[in-house]
């Protein structure tokens, strides 16, 4: 039985009740009119023109086809289209998974990638390492393999840290699961917003034939309400059995979602440009409030994402501060436990904080004068 889940649970609660959202996962969003206006191939017309009826379970070919052109190596038809990552995580652990498996995993995560796995088979974790800049050790990712290892599961740029591992990790890490024939799960759902573009990693189903990259227009593309996710692999008989999984789950995907998220994907340049411009405006704001409370924070910058993992030094600690913050302040952090894992230790004095949307700053103001009055 899967546990409650915790994030979620906290959003549930607080998400649209607080002032200013500052933990935000996802970019800036935009209004149905202002997506079309960036529509250069006409779908304008096709989105008004479209019958509201049952989609392609692998979701709409059009759809599929813009996708694929985001890979170097993939075909519309390596493509399995989901409402939302979430659902893909858990079609591809049912398809992949049986009692008699064990799934190595990152820690700290997003916990469906530790709890769905977790219902099913065994599971190991390995802890990135906070005292190293989040460094992921490829040494103990093979050490904690066994004979039955059937899938590890990578997220980068990460959440909720934002690290990126180097080209050479994963590299190191795509010959250890090529050897032994294990799958490579990839979140890759914060890629494109990388601070140095020079540290963006391939994606994983482009590199290796039993890799699965999920991806999302929640993120990078700031379109969470689309509910348009995707898996992308050269194992077209792991994608058709993740495809037999949806049946059970949303069977297919909202037609007007689709038609949006095609016209998104062939405008991705021209929102990425103003998504990082957001990004790059707003971590400046970021590095000057660390800056001015070293006492209370330590905050070092992320690799990527638009989100962070900075460390509370203050004596009533992160949970109690959390909690009087969004009740006092309205003002939403995500503590610590949010990320707690059964699998490893975590840092139990840190939060995530978001700076993808476009009224960071005055959630930094609300925030800065609940610290000055507190």
């Amino acid at each position: 039985m899967l546990p409650d889940f915790r994030l979620e649970t906290y959003f549930s609660r607080w998400e649209f009740k607080a002032r200013f959202h500052l933990c935000a996962s996802d970019m800036e969003s935009m209004s149905v009119s202002d997506l079309l206006k960036l529509d250069q191939d006409g779908d304008h017309g096709s989105l008004e023109a479209l019958h509201l009826g049952y989609t392609e379970t692998f979701g709409a070919p059009n759809l599929r086809a813009a996708i694929a052109a985001t890979y170097d190596n993939i075909d519309h038809a390596d493509v399995l289209t989901f409402a939302g990552a979430e659902e893909g995580i858990f079609a591809a652990m049912q398809a992949l998974l049986t009692a008699d498996d064990h799934v190595v995993v990152i820690t700290p995560n997003y916990q469906a990638a530790e709890t769905v796995p977790g219902a099913i088979c065994a599971v190991s974790g390995i802890a990135l390492e906070e005292d190293n800049q989040w460094a992921l050790d490829i040494e103990k990712v093979r050490d904690a393999l066994r004979a039955n290892t059937k899938l590890i599961s990578i997220n980068f740029p990460h959440n909720p840290t934002g690290k990126i591992i180097s080209q050479e990790t994963l590299n190191e890490l795509v010959s250890l699961v090529r050897e032994r024939g294990i799958y490579l799960f990839s979140d890759e759902v914060y890629r494109l917003l990388e601070r140095d573009e020079t540290a963006r990693l391939p994606q994983v189903c482009d590199l290796y034939e039993r890799g699965l990259s999920l991806n999302v227009m929640s993120k990078a593309y700031g379109l969470p309400g689309l509910r348009i996710g995707w898996i992308a692999t050269q194992d077209r008989d792991v994608l058709n059995r993740m495809e037999r999984v949806k049946h059970y789950l949303s069977i297919c995907n909202s037609a007007p979602s689709e038609v949006l998220a095609q016209i998104a994907l062939q405008s991705a340049d021209a929102i990425l440009d103003r998504n990082r411009k957001i990004i790059l405006e707003n971590l400046a704001l970021m590095n000057n409030f660390f800056a001015e409370f070293p006492n209370l924070f330590e905050w070092s910058v992320p690799d990527g994402g638009c989100i962070g993992y900075p460390r509370y030094l203050g004596e009533d600690g992160v949970e109690q501060f959390c909690q009087t913050l969004v009740e006092e302040a309205g003002v939403l952090l995500l503590p610590a436990s949010v990320y707690r894992s059964d699998l490893t230790p975590t840092p139990q004095d840190r939060f995530r904080i978001g700076y993808g949307r476009s009224n960071t700053a005055e959630g930094l103001a609300a925030l800065k004068q609940f610290i000055v009055e507190r």
